[in-house]
Order: structure tokens, then sequence, then C-alpha cells
């Protein structure tokens, strides 16, 4: 299990439209792969969860994968979340 936090700076923050490409983002992987935020934690493949968090450009967060390819995917979380893919 890989624990990463984070701080988002793709400029629209986390909004509809950015967490469907996140959600895209996530879902590419077999792991399991969480969100927190504060004392909130949901699955990053959850179009409703990842919404509820409401998550604005500058927020931190921790991201939280655990299978076999947590690495790659909390490092193109991480590309997306830096606003570099």
């Amino acid at each position: 299990m890989i624990t990463k936090s984070m701080e988002i700076r793709i400029p629209a923050g986390l909004d509809p439209s950015t967490i469907a490409l996140f959600i895209q983002t996530a879902s590419q992987y077999d792991s399991k792969v969480y969100v927190q935020s504060e004392n909130r934690r949901v699955n990053a493949k959850s179009q409703m969860g990842m919404m509820s968090l409401g998550l604005p450009k500058g927020a931190s967060l921790t991201i939280v994968a655990d299978g076999s390819d947590e690495d790659k995917a909390v490092e193109d979380i991480e590309k997306y979340l830096n606003n570099e893919k």
C-alpha cells in the first residue's frame, strides 16, 4: 500500500469535467485507489464520491493505492493533479 499527499494544481480544481478525467486515470489500474481529504475517504473511481469532496485548486489531499500496480497509479494521478497530463 502506498500513501502520498498531493496538491491540486488543475486550474479548475476538481469540478465535474476534471473529476471525470481523474476517474478515467484511476480506473486504468487494478489497484484499489482512494482519495482522503480532511477526515473523509472516498473511492477514487466513484463519480459521486469524488464530487462529494468539492476540492478546489490548491486543496491538499492524500492518495491511497493498494494493489499490483499501485506505484504507477499514484504516479499517473499525481501527474494529472499537477496538470501535467
